[in-house]
């Protein structure tokens, strides 16, 4: 992509390998685990037409003007509510209203980092964060994890070693919670000494936490931001429990943050849609939200059950797939000398498609991995799409041990 019209900046966005394979997944018959969307049918969205009837009836002169840049008062307070559920204690002098978190991190990297810096990040980590770090022309250095979330001592080891050349990161992105592409979670008793690293090395934690709600069970765990909130910037978002279409998001930011992150986000979009924080606001004061949470978060277990049930007796030798206790997604590991992007041309043969795993690496790294979404396709859907996947991967350890022989 070049033309003498653009900057040097415009290369560092590329195509998002999810948008791309999103395609495949609009054929006819084909079942999709490729797009983290929330199912909205799972929750009644009826009450939404009225509210924004009521509100725009109402409130016309309010909610359809400009409004704060920080965000509507009355929803920073049900933003507390939201992040109280999760034991993380904040203030609403805290919140940063956002259209949708992806923006908050947008403005978070414009605001912390020069082109050419260095941030660590999960390997794998979320396709998004990806592209908003490529644009700002940012290199992420990747920290190794495994089922207990990210590993202490790579982190070290990643910090040390970029000392050794003279690169110091800027901060650390990380989704601690039912992480995104992997579905694992970071273990309690790391969380402590993760920050502990942090600070002592002097970078700030940016805890995206898009899925903390979507408990498959009892968890109690620490945020981030509670162990230390002038060091952790913490990102919600109401997508994955309410609607993505809504574009409502937050950062709850430390105190040396709020004023530039409010300045920042009013160059960008001077506030976010006044209307959609006042739906976003209703969804919580209904006092309904938790039940729908709650009952969305079981549907969704269901379906991870109903996917990693019916693939893992159809996994060849060797391969690892996660089992989230949360979240949209799972993560399968292929044996040694697979590709999952031979694996896909299988796949769309069988009329079922996936994420492959180098779209959630910058080092080019992930062949053997991909990623499984459940959170959109109904149980029997996903337990068919699990036996397409099954019969993919039958055909092409075929195709591969012909290919050997």
């Amino acid at each position: 992509m070049s033309h003498p019209f653009l900057s040097d900046a415009a290369v560092g966005f590329l195509p998002s390998p999810v948008r791309d394979v999103w395609e495949l997944s609009m054929q006819p018959g084909m079942v999709s685990l490729a797009g983290g969307n929330p199912d909205l049918r799972l929750s009644d969205t009826g009450w939404m037409a009225e509210a924004a009837a009521r509100a725009i009836t109402d409130q016309g002169d309010e909610v359809l003007q400009y409004g704060s840049g920080t965000g509507f008062a009355a929803l920073r307070e049900a933003v507390v509510e939201v992040m109280s559920a999760e034991g993380v204690s904040a203030s609403t002098d805290s919140i940063q209203v956002t259209a949708g978190s992806q923006l908050a991190l947008d403005l978070i990297t414009k605001l912390l980092f020069a082109r050419g810096d260095t941030i660590l990040a999960e390997g794998p980590t979320y396709v998004g964060a990806l592209g908003v770090f490529g644009g700002a022309g940012v290199r992420v250095e990747h920290v190794e994890m495994d089922d207990d979330g990210l590993q202490p001592d790579a982190l070290r080891e990643t910090i040390d070693r970029l000392a050794g050349q003279g690169r110091r990161p800027r901060a650390l992105y990380t989704i601690p919670n039912f992480h995104n592409p992997t579905g694992v979670s970071l273990a309690a008793g790391r969380r402590a000494e993760i920050v502990d690293i942090c600070r002592a090395a002097g970078i700030p934690i940016i805890e995206d936490n898009p899925y903390g709600l979507l408990s498959f069970g009892e968890y109690d765990v620490p945020s981030l931001h509670s162990l230390d909130p002038e060091l952790v910037i913490y990102l919600g978002s109401f997508s994955k429990i309410l609607a993505p279409g809504l574009r409502v998001g937050w950062a709850c930011a430390p105190t040396w943050l709020r004023r530039p992150l409010q300045l920042a986000s009013e160059s960008a979009v001077i506030c976010a849609s006044v209307l959609s924080q006042e739906l976003a606001r209703s969804f919580v004061a209904g006092g309904r939200w938790r039940d729908t949470v709650s009952a969305a978060a079981a549907e969704y277990a269901r379906r991870a059950e109903a996917l990693n049930g019916t693939l893992r007796p159809l996994l060849p030798a060797g391969a690892e797939l996660t089992t989230p206790a949360g979240g949209f997604f799972s993560w399968l590991t292929l044996p040694e000398g697979w590709s999952s992007a031979g694996l896909l041309d299988h796949a769309v043969d069988e009329q079922v498609v996936f994420v492959p795993g180098a779209s959630f690496y910058a080092d080019d790294d992930g062949e053997r991995q991909f990623r499984l979404a459940y959170s959109l396709e109904n149980p029997l859907r996903l337990d068919e799409g699990a036996r397409r996947l099954g019969r993919a991967l039958a055909s092409y350890g075929s195709a591969l041990n012909v290919a050997r022989t």
